[in-house]
């Protein structure tokens, strides 16, 4: 089976397109090659890692990346997911080829004040947005 290959898009690639890279391989992994980037990648939040561990998605080996670096590298996508708000979708890069751009925004777990608990409770809010997101377009794709 020819698997889609899909790309998550957002800032800095240290929560959002993470946490949906994450889930979309652990819901359907077998149907879609995944990857995640941002236009100005920064650090792994590590409150979305634990938010992700909670629910049994292991991503704290993943390593922020940057969509220029796949741009070079000639990558080609059937689906851009950019997971940010309106106005960073809007600088993505067009890559070559068909792809179709979706844009779902998210709050991002990176900019929230508050103590350790606050930031743990919000990356988890997003964490299960972002799960009932994709497994919504899985469904509409007949999964």
């Amino acid at each position: 089976m020819n698997r889609k290959r899909v790309l998550f898009v957002c800032i800095h690639n240290s929560a959002r397109s993470q946490m949906a890279e994450g889930w979309l391989r652990h819901l359907a992994g077998d149907r879609f090659e995944v990857e995640s980037a941002g236009l100005e990648p920064g650090k792994l939040n590590p409150f979305v890692v634990q938010a992700m561990k909670d629910s049994g998605v292991d991503i704290s080996h993943h390593k922020p990346k940057g969509v220029e670096e796949l741009l070079a590298a000639g990558k080609t996508f059937d689906y851009i997911i950019a997971v940010c708000d309106k106005e960073a979708a809007e600088r993505c890069p067009i890559f070559p080829g068909g792809s179709q751009r979706l844009h779902w925004s998210f709050r991002d777990p990176s900019s929230v004040q508050g103590d350790d608990v606050e930031k743990g409770r919000i990356a988890g809010e997003v964490r299960d947005e972002i799960k009932d997101r994709i497994s919504s377009w899985l469904a509409g794709m007949g999964r």
